[in-house]
């Protein structure tokens, strides 16, 4: 446990300034993400140095296909989630709270050099959400760049601006995941909204960041062509028609077992989609 950054008095209690949601978090209670509890009018980050998953990935599982490819990278993750998606391929780890499933000990030193001596060349903050367990990422990214070890940031993107800011400078890679060009499919489906996440994609990329983006198509939900259309001009627009975009197969999992997987013929579809409106990168996942 550390003592969290990103909060400011509240009545009753503290108010979390890490992510939009801005929790108010009264006297022992909890954020929306499960990880950050207020005890004495402070907040603290209760999975700071007690992943829950640690595993060595091909850094294309990420998916990363245009970084450091054919290289593996040491995964780690602690419980937690800032969003609620109904879908959600993790959600034994990223809809628990700490406590609830088993962890290890790891401080961000121990982390970093178990990555050395593994021969790795990167660590990858992935699996649930990073920026709900800020605090043991960024003190892990520091030390790692200082290794000379790259940094690998797998989120939704869902963080307010300073929190993104800080960590920015340590960052090397990231990937991005957009769950739809609909500000309503994510209030309704993932209990957060759109406008941030493409703030946050902007600002990575501007600050040199190597950025991918995954969308996940879900039959019937984001998989008109209009939803990728929209996706892929918005991509051009702002100048990422470089940028890698991958477009990822969808089974039913967690909450919904409704709709079937998505067909291949859609990500087929979606692709073309893509490049015809100028996306240079298109990769189709999980088929």
């Amino acid at each position: 446990m550390r003592e969290a950054r990103f909060h400011i008095p509240a009545p009753g209690g503290v108010e979390c300034t890490l992510c939009p949601h801005h929790c108010r978090i009264p006297e022992g209670g909890r954020g929306r993400c499960r990880s950050r509890e207020c005890r004495d009018g402070k907040l603290w980050a209760l999975s700071y140095g007690a992943p829950c998953a640690l595993a060595v990935d091909p850094v294309e599982k990420k998916p990363l296909n245009g970084f450091l490819p054919g290289t593996y990278c040491l995964s780690l993750s602690c419980t937690g989630c800032n969003l609620s998606c109904r879908w959600c391929q993790n959600s034994d780890i990223s809809q628990a709270a700490p406590g609830e499933v088993e962890c290890t000990v790891l401080t961000p030193e121990e982390a970093v050099d178990l990555c050395i001596r593994r021969g790795l060349p990167s660590m990858a903050y992935t699996y649930t959400e990073p920026f709900t367990w800020w605090e043991y990422m960024y003190d892990m990214a520091v030390l790692a760049r200082r290794k000379g070890l790259k940094n690998i940031l797998v989120s939704a993107g869902y963080v307010e601006q300073e929190p993104l800011r800080e960590l920015l400078p340590y960052l090397d890679a990231a990937n991005i995941d957009i769950k739809a060009m609909d500000d309503g499919f994510y209030r309704t489906w993932c209990g957060a909204r759109l406008a941030p996440v493409l703030g946050n994609i902007l600002a990575l990329h501007e600050g040199g960041v190597h950025v991918e983006v995954t969308n996940l198509l879900i039959p019937g939900l984001n998989d008109s062509d209009g939803q990728v259309r929209a996706l892929c001009h918005w991509m051009v627009d702002h100048g990422l028609q470089a940028v890698p975009l991958h477009f990822s197969r969808y089974f039913p999992r967690y909450r919904m077992r409704e709709p079937g997987m998505t067909p291949k013929a859609t990500l087929l579809r979606a692709k073309g989609i893509a490049q015809d409106a100028g996306c240079e990168t298109v990769y189709l996942g999980n088929v």
